[in-house]
C-alpha cells in the first residue's frame, strides 16, 4: 500500500462517485502570535493498494510532530480496502482517508509535520509551517 496524494486543505470530500474534492491546499499557517490554535483543517491521503492486500485490515496511524520530532497528536485507525464488484480483476484499487481535526494547538512559529503511517512504515509526510503574521 502506498500514499498517491498527501495534502493538507481547508476542506474536502468524497462525491457518491468517488471523486475527491478538495479546496484550500496549505503548508503554512500565518497567527497574530503564539501558541495558537488552528480553527480547522482536513488531512487528506488517497492510498493505492495491489489487489492482493484487499480485504486485509491496516493499522492507520497520524502523527503530528514538532521540528524536534517529538509527537504532538497521535490518531489511530484501521484500513480495509474491499474489491467492489464492477472493478477489474487484477487493477490496482485506491481508497480516499480524510481526517477532519479542530483546534490544532500550535505551541510556537516554526516547522511541523504530519506522518502518516500504514502498519508502522512511513507512507507520508506532510510539512506544515507556522508563522507569524507580519503586522500591517
Amino acid at each position: 500500500m502506498n500514499a498517491t496524494l498527501a495534502v493538507l486543505a481547508d476542506f474536502a470530500n468524497q462525491s457518491a462517485d468517488g471523486k475527491l474534492n478538495i479546496l484550500g491546499a496549505f503548508d503554512t499557517i500565518y497567527a497574530p502570535s503564539f501558541p495558537a490554535a488552528h480553527p480547522e483543517m482536513k488531512v487528506v491521503v488517497r492510498f493505492e493498494l495491489h489487489p492482493a492486500e484487499a480485504d486485509q485490515a491496516k493499522a492507520l496511524e497520524i502523527q503530528f510532530r514538532g521540528s524536534d520530532g517529538q509527537k504532538l497528536l497521535g490518531l489511530q485507525g484501521v484500513l480495509q480496502v474491499t474489491v467492489r464488484p464492477d472493478s477489474p480483476a487484477g487493477e490496482m484499487l485506491s481508497t480516499h482517508t480524510i481526517l477532519g481535526i479542530n483546534g490544532l494547538q500550535l505551541p510556537a512559529a516554526g516547522r511541523y509535520e504530519f506522518v502518516v503511517m500504514i502498519n508502522g512504515d512511513i507512507k507520508a509526510l506532510l510539512p506544515l509551517r507556522a508563522i507569524v503574521r507580519p503586522q500591517e
